[in-house]
């Protein structure tokens, strides 16, 4: 029998993104409510509780109004794309390659929190280093980011593409979260294993979906005796089995001129960088992933499958 599948918040970005990629599985059953009926709680209370998996596709307090109205339903499962559950010790965190235990936990768990579009890249870089006691306690960690437009929901959508709105961006790249206190700053100090909190400077550019994120470290500042090399060891042996996330070696990293933003777009997966010189005194790490592939709708259909493989 196909699984049902409920997607909360269908006609958003990232909702809409799911279920494109969903439309053609003859596997599962998608139930849908009507756009026109999405303010309809009763509507949606009952889909909600007639599926074996809901996406919740929602602002942080639908989702967990989503949860209430479904708690008392064990045959439910809940897959949650806003930040409401990230580091909620109760929901199992949906990055499966972030360590070696954790596509068991999504694939056991009722309720599984989608990584943020940051996160995915920061954590990806930070976790490792930290697991391999390369990264120091205390070492102040400092996060740089570009996304493309589709990040920001379909206001800052229509906001860079229709420049006739009162509201319209004009500027090709911004800054903003410059107060730095950014959502996603508590999902990278928790499953980045970081006892301190990173300083998180977000960006946008004017293109449509793609990502580069960017961790800078002092060489000096990390284990003695710590090179470029023994840094991407350690992301190789993290990474070590799995096709998603792929660590690009140090000849072909050295080999490139630039990194392109958009290099992935419509793909699900994510590469990691070591950018620096030999007997040099920094590196930067960098993840390239698209900001809707594994950053958001893509992570979510890869955590969907795990939990229906349970």
């Amino acid at each position: 029998m196909a699984a049902k599948i409920f997607i909360d918040g269908e006609h958003g970005t990232t909702g809409l993104q799911i279920r494109t990629r969903l439309a053609a599985r003859r596997d599962i059953e998608l139930l849908s409510i009507p756009e026109s009926e999405r303010r309809n709680e009763k509507m949606r209370e009952d889909l909600l509780n007639s599926a074996d998996i809901a996406i919740l596709c929602l602002p942080d307090d639908a989702s967990k109004q989503a949860y209430e109205m479904t708690a008392a339903n064990n045959n439910v499962r809940l897959l949650d794309a806003s930040t409401a559950f990230r580091v909620h010790p109760d929901w199992a965190y949906g990055f499966a390659e972030m360590d070696r235990a954790q596509k068991e936990k999504i694939r056991s768990a009722r309720y599984v929190s989608n990584p943020g579009c940051y996160p995915t890249g920061a954590i990806g870089l930070i976790r490792p280093l930290r697991a391999a006691g390369i990264l120091p306690n205390g070492y102040p960690v400092t996060v740089n980011a570009v996304s493309g437009y589709t990040g920001g929901g379909k206001q800052m959508i229509a906001q860079m593409e229709d420049q006739s709105r009162p509201d319209a961006i004009t500027a090709n790249n911004f800054l903003y979260g410059l107060t730095l206190k950014h959502k996603h700053v508590p999902e990278m100090k928790v499953h980045g294993l970081l006892d301190r909190a990173p300083l998180f400077s977000p960006s946008v550019g004017r293109f449509a979906q793609g990502m580069i994120v960017q961790v800078p470290l002092f060489l000096d500042g990390l284990k003695e005796g710590t090179t470029i090399e023994a840094i991407h060891a350690a992301l190789v042996a993290h990474y070590a089995g799995q096709d998603i996330v792929r660590v690009v070696s140090l000849e072909e990293s050295a080999a490139l001129a630039r990194v392109d933003a958009e290099e992935l777009v419509g793909q699900d997966t994510m590469k990691l960088f070591v950018f620096g010189t030999a007997g040099g005194a920094h590196v930067n790490l960098v993840a390239l992933l698209d900001n809707l592939g594994k950053g958001a709708s893509g992570a979510a259909v890869q955590n969907m499958d795990l939990m229906l493989s349970a």
